[in-house]
């Protein structure tokens, strides 16, 4: 099966800078890269949209903090025992802080005895989507008071090159690999962690299969806003989005390596993995709000 002339060798450090007491991965890198391409596509759509756009910094602070505590919430359903063997306390501090406990470490900015920040190495995309919803409705309900489904609209069209860079990142980080693979594109992850088995067998690129998907979906949900009267259909963009994303996330988990301890598929036994069971809720809210979207009509 392992194509040994034609498979691409991949060893890059994860690390781009290192300065000892703290560590700049690139994955970090591009989850602000995220953030910010999120930043200037909702400040256009708000332009266009002729809204104040004082509320896009208060949105970027609740989006950013939903979504971080909500990857982090939804890391435990991927490594959940890793977490259970530990004091309460410092679970907390590594579930909701980027540091890892090392007793050689001095202190964490002279903060945390035996810590040493690490970044985030584990957040779960559909947790981040349940605590960024949230996040949407609390600032929703206090700053732009109209019905959720108009931001939420806006807000998808920002998410999938966001997502994009974040596979890039995992990528880069030689993690959620692939399945074994000939194909010539296959790729050989020399940093990938043990746990995948083999370093030298060649895989498939999963993360970049993921991230193309993810500009595609942009281009085509950019276009519905910008060249119909879909976006007048509340819900319709948000839901189209649920769909197509949720549904590339299930398709490409067939190529993927099963990632952490997959309780929740061990615990269903039905043939899929955690990521494809917990894409299915979404996709169904997805049609759901895309069907009855036609009740959810308005006019600038």
């Amino acid at each position: 099966m392992n194509n040994l002339f034609l498979a691409i060798t991949w060893n890059i450090d994860p690390v781009l800078f290192d300065f000892g007491f703290i560590k700049i991965h690139y994955y970090s890198l591009m989850w602000i890269l995220a953030f910010v391409m999120g930043w200037y596509l909702m400040k256009k759509m708000l332009e266009t949209d002729r809204v104040d756009l004082k509320i896009l910094d208060p949105l970027f602070l609740y989006a950013f903090l939903g979504v971080i505590i909500g990857a982090r919430l939804g890391e435990l359903f991927y490594n959940f025992d890793t977490y259970q063997g530990m004091p309460i306390g410092q679970a907390l501090i590594e579930v909701f802080l980027p540091v890892q406990r090392n007793p050689n470490a001095s202190s964490f900015f002279g903060l945390l005895q035996g810590y040493e920040f690490s970044g985030f190495r584990g957040l779960a995309s559909h947790g981040a989507t349940l605590g960024f919803l949230l996040a949407s409705y609390l600032f929703n309900r206090k700053y732009l008071k109209r019905n959720l489904f108009w931001l939420l609209d806006r807000v998808a069209i920002t998410v999938p090159l966001g997502g994009a860079a974040i596979r890039v990142g995992n990528f880069i980080n030689s993690e959620i690999v692939g399945k074994p693979s000939d194909l010539p594109w296959a790729v050989k992850f020399v940093q990938q962690s043990a746990g995948y088995g083999d370093n030298l067998i060649a895989r498939h690129p999963a993360q970049l299969y993921e991230a193309i998907c993810y500009v595609i979906i942009f281009f085509i949900i950019w276009h519905i806003y910008r060249k119909t009267d879909k976006k007048y259909h509340q819900g319709y963009i948000f839901g189209l989005f649920f769909v197509l994303l949720w549904c590339v996330r299930f398709f490409v988990e067939f190529f993927k390596e099963d990632q952490g301890d997959e309780f929740v598929a061990q615990a269903l036994n039905i043939g899929l993995n955690n990521g494809q069971i917990l894409s299915i809720p979404f996709i169904i809210v997805g049609v759901i709000v895309m069907m009855t979207s036609k009740n959810r009509i308005y006019k600038d």
